[in-house]
């Protein structure tokens, strides 16, 4: 594994914007679709939740989470997913300039709403593309 993401995943990531977000509270898990942007140089997913959603409630007690962005096809050859850990956090300082701008670029209708951007700091992806070959598996690892 390399420390910069394949870039097949990178261009998967930005051929899409909703990503499934799981997290997890009094071992009862949940899940949450979210609108995200993807910041390459960080290796980082911006999007905009309320406090008082179940999924930011339960990242107060575990900010560690997984998701998952698929693409939706029946055709077995063209099948590809991408399953993601990583850390939860609120967008503070420096890196609310820089999410905001990419967030609100990328959906500019959020302006109108209170913005309050999460990142989620990756660790781990691991891609399934199977227009490469069945099952075929692109890992990355933080390091």
């Amino acid at each position: 594994m390399q420390n910069i993401p394949d870039q097949r995943i990178i261009d998967f990531i930005n051929e899409h914007h909703v990503l499934t977000l799981a997290t997890c509270s009094d071992n009862q898990p949940y899940c949450a679709n979210c609108f995200y942007t993807y910041l390459n140089d960080d290796n980082t997913f911006v999007f905009n939740s309320d406090d008082h959603t179940k999924h930011i409630q339960d990242i107060k007690g575990n900010s560690k989470v997984g998701a998952s962005i698929v693409l939706e096809t029946k055709t077995i050859g063209k099948i590809q997913g991408l399953q993601i850990t990583g850390k939860l956090e609120e967008a503070f300082n420096e890196n609310l300039t820089k999410a905001k701008k990419a967030y609100l670029k990328a959906f500019p209708f959020a302006i109108l709403t209170h913005t309050k951007l999460w990142l989620l700091k990756v660790e781990f992806f691991k891609m399934t593309d199977n227009r490469l070959g069945f099952g075929k598996k692109i890992l990355w690892e933080k390091k």
